[in-house]
C-alpha cells in the first residue's frame, strides 16, 4: 500500500474544514468563520460598524464594472491557510461566483471593518490569508487604531505579505488603484485638519491597553460566569427539593 501524498492529505484536511464550516450554525445575525483552523463566531456588528460598511458598499457599488458584485455576507475560501472567511465587504466578478462560497483568489477587493474583539484578526490573520490567496487589494477600516481611526489600503501581495499602498485618517479620501478608478471616502468621526495631539495619542494607547486586558480576561470571565450560573441552579434545585419534602411531611 502506498502512503498518501502531501497533496492528498492537504485535500482531505481542507475537505474536513469545509464540512465543519458548512455544519456549524451560529445564532441568528452572527457570522461563522474558520480562522487559523479555529471556528470563530462573530457577534452581530454594532451600529457604527454597520454604518461604516454600508457607506463603503454604496461608494464601491457606484463605481465597479457592471459585471462585478459587491457582497457583505459572501464567504471566501483560502485552502492554503485552511481558512473560511466572511469579510465585511468583498468585490467579486459575477462570472467567478458559484456555490455557497468562492475561492479567495476570485476576489478583486476585500474590506474589513474592525470591531472591539476582531482587531488582531483584521490586522494580522486575515491580511496574511488574503495575501497568500493573491487578492489584489485589502482595505482595513480600523476604528481602534492607536493614533485614532484610520484606513489602510494594502496591495501587491507577494510571499503571503502585503505592501501598504496608502494610509489615511477617517474623513480623508483614499483612492484605489487600477484596474478600477474607484474613490472611496471613509466616514469622518472627528476632524483631521490637524494631527492628533500627544494627549489624544496617549488616550488611544491607554484605551488599546484596556481592550487587550479585557480580551485576555474574557475567557476567564465566561468560565466564572458559567460556574456561578451552575452553582445558582444547584442551590435553587436543593431549595426546591427541601420545600417539596416539607410539603409532603
Amino acid at each position: 500500500m502506498t502512503e498518501p501524498t502531501v497533496s492528498h492529505e492537504h485535500d482531505q484536511r481542507w475537505d474536513d474544514v469545509v464540512r465543519l464550516w458548512e455544519r456549524t450554525k451560529g445564532p441568528e445575525g452572527t457570522k461563522v468563520e474558520i480562522i487559523e483552523e479555529i471556528v470563530t463566531v462573530k457577534l452581530p456588528p454594532v451600529t457604527r460598524h454597520t454604518v461604516t460598511a454600508s457607506r463603503i458598499s454604496r461608494r464601491v457599488c457606484s463605481v465597479v464594472p457592471d459585471d462585478w458584485r459587491v457582497h457583505q455576507t459572501l464567504a471566501i475560501a483560502v485552502p492554503s491557510r485552511f481558512g473560511m472567511f466572511i469579510p465585511d465587504l468583498v468585490v467579486v466578478p459575477e462570472q467567478r461566483m458559484e456555490g455557497s462560497y468562492v475561492p479567495a483568489a476570485a476576489a478583486e477587493l476585500v474590506v474589513e471593518v474592525t470591531s472591539k474583539f476582531s482587531t488582531r484578526q483584521d490586522r494580522i490573520s486575515k491580511p496574511a490569508a488574503y495575501a497568500a490567496a493573491g487578492i489584489p487589494l485589502y482595505l482595513l477600516v480600523d476604528h481602534w487604531a492607536l493614533d485614532g481611526p484610520a484606513v489602510t489600503l494594502y496591495g501587491e501581495p507577494r510571499g503571503g505579505l502585503y505592501r501598504v499602498l496608502r494610509a489615511v485618517k477617517f474623513g480623508e479620501t483614499i483612492k484605489l488603484p487600477a484596474p478600477s478608478t474607484w474613490t472611496s471616502t471613509p466616514p469622518s468621526s472627528r476632524s483631521t485638519d490637524s494631527p492628533p495631539s500627544p494627549q489624544h495619542r496617549r488616550h488611544h494607547k491607554r484605551r488599546h491597553r484596556r481592550q487587550r486586558r479585557q480580551q485576555d480576561r474574557l475567557p476567564c470571565q465566561l468560565l466564572r460566569d458559567a460556574v456561578a450560573r451552575r452553582v445558582r441552579e444547584e442551590v435553587l434545585r436543593r431549595r426546591e427539593r427541601r420545600r417539596h419534602h416539607h410539603v409532603q411531611e
